[in-house]
């Protein structure tokens, strides 16, 4: 597999209170990527949780969930690193306990199929 381009995918975003907000979706069919790193930030002094879906735009159904009710520490941040592919036909869908108090961003590689 040829290596691929480092790159931010997305972000920073601030969470709303809603878990149906699109965080992040590829648009092209030509390209692929894969997140390796994910970083929540909680720039509040109370804990507030994040829920984060793999699936149709806007949708949060059973056994799509990726991380659900992952609880933030006041003022702390949850990191995550793996590798997730998404194609263009998903999308990385959630939202946080309380609007606005956390921020995403994530990283990764992007390859061209």
């Amino acid at each position: 597999m040829p290596a691929g381009i480092q790159k931010r995918t997305f972000g920073p975003i601030a969470l709303t209170n809603t878990y149906t907000t699109n965080v992040y979706n590829n648009t092209s069919a030509l390209i692929y990527d894969v997140i390796k790193h994910i970083h929540v930030a909680n720039k509040t002094a109370g804990a507030v949780s994040f829920r984060l879906f793999l699936g149709a735009t806007g949708g949060n159904v059973a056994g799509t969930e990726l991380f659900y009710d992952v609880s933030v520490g006041a003022f702390s941040v949850y990191d995550w690193y793996g590798n997730l592919r998404m194609n263009s036909t998903d999308f990385l869908v959630g939202g946080a306990s309380a609007i606005t108090s956390l921020t995403i961003e994530g990283e990764g590689e992007q390859f061209v199929v």
